[in-house]
């Protein structure tokens, strides 16, 4: 039966590659009548560049992407400060600001080389749970599968019908923001954002055939009809700059930010991902890539699960490894949110020091990895350990320079593709089955390590027995041996 997944974005979409690189037969249903041409989010960050690239998926996004990596900050016509974000490992790491309707087309394209399609205006309306499976019923047609996993965002339906509480608060009142045509000189090496008393504005470039389309937001009390016309009316009152001309948008919209966090990821054989599990503030910029993570960490569990080479409690841990991130990142966006739309005098004056600090090039290199999400690690989770020499089980292995077993120089990660490495001067066998390759390090070391799928340590120790043993007790129980 396999796995029917709710929703086509860019976690959904990233899931089902994931599964269908796997074997595992996929469904994917949107209620949408075809692809979003709108951009809603526009950044990825290291991590999700990475976990695309693993996925087959990354295509030419790094050359369609603008490379505008710094914010710089004002207040009416003075500049405050200017952060900028560097290269993490390297250029190939570096962030994308890319639409996020073109990292939906990259993932469709490689689920279509997969063998897998989206089924566009197909609409879930009823799911009803058993010990064997699912049954749900989409556009009137019934239909069974092993598992169901809802990404299918804010206002999920799989959420809803599960029963799955999603607590949360508004952060601020209402947001405009539209993707525009402008002329004006703004410099497009990054994005801009003004700090007035009635509150922000932002310009972020984007790409598009000429120089001249950027993305507009604004904090208001009340959105009114004509979004386009409010931004006009805003823009010199909190920039100071009259020199602008907006000549039309390719989009509009007004929205409100909240921060919910749903109470479970998992329902016996219903889970959530992305936005359906978890919406936090855009600040930051994490909402994509920590979707996109998801999906990552979730396919390769599934599949094991559907293959019967692990228990259905290997699935718990997608849970205890992914919802903590999440908490994580709602703390994170919402500090960011509050402290950016700071009132009243004390506020204004934590928001100035705050500039200040941000001149600097620690704080910098700190936020370039913070926003990167490649510091990500799993040791307090049930697969992971707080003990040992680093990486620890649980901890991201880097992108290792390895060589396969012809001899060939190639990368650690470029050798996943939802396949698990072993890294050792000697073959090991495994009870995996095929979806592992076999890699030694160009450094060679005594002690044989396990990489999963996703690219965290396993395992690592020096017998080919204890690691059998742990392999086996781990995918039984979904608890580390």
């Amino acid at each position: 039966m396999g796995v029917l997944v709710v929703g086509a974005g860019p976690t959904g979409l990233a899931l089902a590659c994931g599964l269908r690189a796997h074997d595992v037969p996929v469904r994917v249903v949107d209620r949408a009548a075809g692809p979003a041409t709108t951009s809603r989010a526009n950044i990825l960050h290291a991590r999700g560049v990475e976990v695309l690239n693993r996925l087959g998926a990354l295509g030419d996004l790094p050359d369609r992407a603008h490379r505008a990596m710094q914010i710089t900050m004002h207040a009416g016509d003075k500049t405050l400060a200017t952060i900028r974000f560097g290269e993490v490992e390297g250029e190939q790491l570096s962030a994308l600001v890319v639409s996020q309707a073109e990292v939906e087309a990259e993932l469709r394209r490689r689920l279509t080389e997969l063998g897998g399609t989206v089924e566009w205006d197909r609409e879930l309306t009823d799911l009803v749970p058993d010990a064997g499976g699912v049954t749900a019923t989409i556009s009137g047609e019934t239909t069974r599968a092993d598992y169901v996993v809802g990404c299918d965002g804010a206002h999920s339906a799989v959420r809803k019908l599960t029963g799955i509480g999603f607590p949360g608060a508004q952060l601020v009142d209402q947001w405009l923001l539209a993707d525009v045509d402008a002329d004006w000189d703004l410099d497009r090496r990054g994005s801009s954002s003004w700090f007035a008393r009635d509150g922000m504005f932002i310009a972020m470039p984007m790409r598009s055939g000429t120089d001249d389309r950027w993305r507009l937001m604004a904090d208001v009390e009340h959105a009114e009809d004509d979004v386009l016309t409010q931004l006009r009316r805003l823009l010199p009152e909190r920039t100071g700059r009259t020199d602008a001309r907006l000549r039309g948008a390719t989009w509009t919209s007004a929205f409100r930010i909240h921060r919910r966090l749903a109470d479970s990821y998992r329902c016996g054989r219903v889970l959530l991902a992305g936005d359906a599990a978890h919406i936090h503030s855009p600040f930051g910029g994490q909402g994509m890539n920590t979707g996109i993570g998801d999906a990552e960490n979730l396919a390769w569990k599934l599949a094991l699960v559907l293959q019967g080479r692990a228990a259905a409690a290997l699935l718990d841990t997608y849970q205890a490894e992914r919802r903590p991130l999440a908490e994580s990142v709602l703390r994170g966006t919402t500090a960011n949110t509050k402290l950016m739309l700071a009132e009243g005098v004390v506020g204004r004056s934590v928001r100035n020091l705050f500039t200040r600090v941000a001149r600097l090039g620690p704080f910098q290199r700190r936020g370039t990895w913070l926003a990167s999400q490649l510091w990500v690690n799993y040791r307090n989770g049930p697969l992971g350990s707080r003990r040992g020499p680093r990486p620890r089980p649980g901890d991201r292995v880097p992108d290792l320079v390895c060589r396969d077993g012809s001899g060939r120089r190639t990368r650690l990660h470029s050798e996943l593709g939802g396949r698990w490495a072993v890294l050792s001067s000697q073959e090991i066998p495994t009870p995996i089955g095929h979806a592992v390759v076999h890699l030694v390090p160009e450094n060679p070391r005594r002690e044989i390590w396990l990489v999963r799928p996703d690219a965290h340590l396993a395992w690592r120790g020096t017998s080919a027995a204890e690691l059998s043993r742990w392999l086996g007790t781990t995918l039984r129980t979904g608890r580390a041996a």
